[in-house]
């Protein structure tokens, strides 16, 4: 008896902490039973189901020899239409504009988003960003309920949270659970992550759904899980709202996102590198190079220089500052704390913006099908980035993995994609010399 009053008590601070939204319904035997039925009721409106279509290219078994070792028959090539389940949340009801997630929206012919009251709409893609993976879809539509946006930054680890969703195309779905971390990076290697990691039940299907705070407000869109089923183990992660706030605002603004730079390249200090360059600090980014003309030259930022504050958020090392700085946009003004000659100093920078060519391995080497590259001036590490790597893909087999950076191939430096294409062009063997996080390896690509 005495667990139960607990708990009970738990759940009366609870639902008296959102009064607006949650309620005491009711009494069973004197006792008042709490809900959070009136919040859900509220918020479910403006979360949607989304149902996505794509053509996909199917396998031909005509290869004589790969067809008897399996026992299969000569199946033609072709074309098929799949279908795919997310979710997403409306934000603005009088323009139609949905948040969700890039990878449910990827590759779509067709898209459409039923409502709670199975109302079915055509949407389309306004814009999309695959390094945030948030993308802002359109509908054209009556009465529709959108869901306020909340402040993200004001999330604090403890909090309780709701996830709706669609979940395995089942439907609108609710779950609950609390804030577990904030800040969590290092899930996708390619992106740029600040994720909130909640315990609240996520599955497939649940991707651009909304993370909903004791207020009804948005707080995140729910992306990704850590499983090795597949299935929900409590561990999700949402999409800040000040992250897709920012991406969607650019999309609407300037048809695409323009990515802040500060235009240096930086390794991560540690305390053995500390030691070596007889730092105050024991942690921070030190900047190897400065671009010219770029924005930290305009600020005054000077290779040695140790980063350790970015608008007086502390810098842990290179990764950090990569993902701080492409969370924000061109032309914004940032405050950067750094350590020069063992002397605190500070100095603002106005963004510049990161501009990307890409490629794929099979145009660059045969060694290398199977990967794509991307040429960009980001403040991460000079040289060429690896943005996907297919599984089982030659380029695989050799070693690559997305997020890794070509700094140099056959003892020659590499910044760019051109740079990178001409040495392969007229070498059989490459050897790659890799930044993979805070190592350096190398690679020999035949």
């Amino acid at each position: 008896m005495r667990m139960k009053t607990r708990l009970m008590f738990t759940w009366m601070l609870l639902v008296l902490a959102a009064p607006t939204l949650a309620a005491l319904p009711a009494q069973i035997d004197g006792q008042m039973v709490p809900s959070l039925a009136p919040l859900v009721e509220r918020a479910s409106p403006a979360v949607v189901n989304i149902r996505v279509s794509q053509t996909i290219q199917r396998r031909s078994f005509s290869d004589d020899a790969f067809r008897r070792f399996f026992g299969l028959p000569d199946m033609p090539g072709g074309s098929q239409e799949v279908a795919s389940a997310g979710s997403g949340v409306i934000v603005d009801a009088e323009r139609g504009y949905i948040l969700t997630n890039h990878h449910v929206v990827e590759d779509a012919d067709e898209i459409q988003i039923s409502l709670i009251d199975g109302k079915i709409l055509d949407a389309e893609i306004v814009g999309s960003d695959a390094a945030t993976d948030i993308a802002v879809l359109k509908v054209a539509a009556d009465d529709l309920v959108e869901m306020p946006i909340g402040d993200s930054e004001s999330v604090r680890v403890g909090d309780f949270v709701l996830a709706i969703g669609n979940p395995f195309g089942l439907g609108h779905t609710v779950t609950s659970g609390i804030v577990s971390a904030l800040g969590r990076t290092g899930i996708s290697r390619d992106g740029y992550e600040n994720f909130i990691q909640t315990d609240a039940s996520i599955n497939p299907g649940n991707s651009g759904g909304a993370l909903v705070n004791m207020r009804g407000e948005l707080v995140g869109i729910n992306s990704a899980i850590i499983s090795r089923s597949g299935g929900n183990v409590g561990i999700g992660f949402a999409v800040p709202t000040e992250i897709a706030s920012s991406i969607m605002s650019q999309i609407l603004d300037f048809g695409e996102v323009r990515r802040g730079l500060l235009g240096v390249s930086i390794q991560t200090i540690d305390s053995e590198v500390a030691r070596a360059l007889e730092a105050t600090v024991d942690s921070g980014a030190l900047i190897a190079l400065v671009e010219p003309g770029s924005a930290a030259e305009e600020a005054g930022l000077q290779v040695g220089d140790i980063i350790v504050e970015v608008d007086d958020r502390k810098i842990g090392g290179a990764s950090e500052l990569r993902n701080t700085i492409g969370l924000m946009g061109s032309g914004e003004k940032v405050k950067i704390d750094y350590i020069r000659d063992g002397k605190n100093r500070s100095t603002t920078a106005v963004l510049g913006q990161q501009r990307v060519v890409r490629s794929v391995g099979a145009d660059l080497h045969p060694g290398l099908r199977g990967a794509q590259f991307a040429s960009s001036s980001a403040s991460s590490a000079t040289g060429v980035e690896v943005t996907a790597v297919e599984p089982d893909s030659p380029a695989a087999q050799r070693g690559l993995q997305a997020g890794d950076v070509i700094t140099a191939v056959n003892r020659r430096p590499v910044r760019t994609l051109q740079q990178l294409t001409e040495i392969a062009a007229s070498n059989r063997i490459l050897f790659l010399l890799v930044q993979r996080g805070d190592r350096a390896l190398m690679l020999q690509i035949r």
